[in-house]
């Protein structure tokens, strides 16, 4: 998409009565060549550590099953300590990162987490290995990317022009959507060839590349002015503030979370229900997963376009109002191919539809949120979806043991109409173009 057809018409007001940012002047040719420079930097590292993480997901748990012997409540034990740092740091690594620079916050997450990942395979030669040591790296590591997560996102719009803030996070949503899938088979393959173990490894030279890349920006990153006194508690505390008087953001965060919330429930038992109760093949369901995949690239890259065309508000909505509509041939399928063709294709659209919302919300936080916030913003909201996943798990296993497998996933589709809800009730429903910045407090 060019640059143009991403740009939308200024208005004298946004909808919430803030006026648009005024138009910067025009850069110099060396200024959009170092700028494009350090856009590609920046969309390499997040991309191969993408890969790397998708390989170690897939190759841990086989670690543990296979050369540890963990049972089935030590596996979700493990994958539970792996989400835990980013619910309890999100809210400190968003501070932190809006205190300090965002590139050495996002350098140190990546140095961290190849340090901690790279005394897997040791230990594993060295045939020291314990479940106790990988649930401690899956800790730590955890932290890490909670630290790079919240610079990494913030970091995206002072690498772009605020007109262009929409199109770079849809591209950035479509590569970690393929490089999640690209991923997860290179894991399996790895770990077919090598062994878990090392297959581990693959993930440390990921961290170790993409800290490479970011050494490599040369964006101004200047942390602004720490406020007389300023703690840190105090600055979190602000950030939460500003996400809640901002009736934009507090919308926005309501609704993601909402959203991650019913698709949590639905994804914990997804494969199980696919291959226990419509017998399908793991071959099925790793086809299925591209399908899915493709979807989420194609509802990302799709988001700049629709949202230029119908507005960001009725782009979400409709998106919204679909998504639950997607389920009901899971809800409905038996065993059998034709089923199988339907599911990915509703597979297909659920994941358009969810990625195009993403995208878009995610793009409308950062257009409204001051600078010197941003990343605080961005916590407020992985603290929100992240600590979700733990409830919605639980949930869903719950229901799953008391009334079976499909109806948790009947209980999860009914919630993936709260988030339209949420949307329908607030005016941001109308919103037709995206909105200027919005001072603090907005009131």
């Amino acid at each position: 998409m060019s640059e143009a057809a991403v740009r939308a018409r200024p208005s004298e007001t946004s909808p919430r009565g803030h006026r648009p940012a005024d138009p910067l002047p025009p850069a110099s040719s060396q200024s959009r060549t170092r700028g494009r420079k350090n856009l590609q930097l920046y969309l390499t590292g997040q991309t191969v550590g993408a890969v790397g993480n998708s390989i170690s997901q897939i190759a841990t748990p086989v670690l543990a099953v296979v050369q540890l012997d963990a049972t089935t409540a030590q596996v979700a034990l493990l994958a539970l300590l792996g989400q835990l740092p980013q619910a309890l740091l999100a809210l400190h690594a968003g501070a932190w990162a809006d205190r300090r620079s965002k590139r050495r916050q996002m350098i140190i997450g990546d140095v961290v987490s190849a340090l901690v990942l790279i005394t897997v395979p040791l230990a594993a030669v060295l045939g020291a290995l314990t479940l106790t040591q990988l649930m401690a790296v899956a800790i730590v590591q955890g932290a890490a990317s909670a630290l790079y997560d919240a610079a990494a996102t913030s970091y995206l719009p002072a690498l772009v022009d605020r007109s262009l803030i929409q199109q770079n996070t849809s591209r950035v949503g479509a590569l970690l959507a393929v490089a999640t899938t690209v991923g997860s088979n290179l894991g399996a393959a790895l770990t077919g060839a090598l062994g878990p173990a090392r297959a581990v490894s693959a993930d440390v030279l990921s961290h170790l590349i993409s800290a490479w890349c970011t050494a490599r920006i040369k964006a101004p990153d200047a942390p602004p002015p720490p406020s007389p006194g300023g703690r840190l508690l105090s600055e979190i505390g602000e950030g939460l503030r500003y996400v809640y008087v901002n009736s934009t953001l507090r919308t926005l965060t309501l609704m993601n979370s909402a959203l991650v919330f019913g698709l949590a429930v639905i994804s914990t038992l997804w494969v199980l229900y696919l291959v226990r109760t419509l017998a399908m093949s793991t071959t099925a369901v790793g086809v299925l997963m591209g399908v899915g995949a493709l979807g989420a690239a194609a509802g990302a890259l799709l988001a700049p376009r629709l949202s230029v065309r119908h507005g960001p508000g009725p782009t979400m909505l409709v998106a919204l109002a679909l998504t639950p509509l997607t389920q009901i041939p899971l809800l409905l399928a038996a065993p059998g191919r034709m089923w199988q063709i339907a599911i990915g294709a509703a597979l297909f659209l659920q994941m358009v539809c969810t990625n195009a919302v993403g995208a878009t919300q995610r793009s409308i936080r950062q257009y409204v949120t001051a600078a010197d916030k941003q990343a605080r913003m961005q916590a407020v909201n992985t603290c929100m979806t992240t600590g979700s996943r733990p409830l919605a798990s639980f949930l869903a296993g719950a229901l799953g043991t008391w009334i079976g497998v499909r109806n948790p996933l009947a209980v999860g589709t009914c919630l993936l109409v709260v988030p339209f809800v949420v949307l329908y009730c607030s005016p941001l429903r109308t919103l037709r173009q995206m909105p200027g910045p919005s001072p603090f407090p907005d009131t």
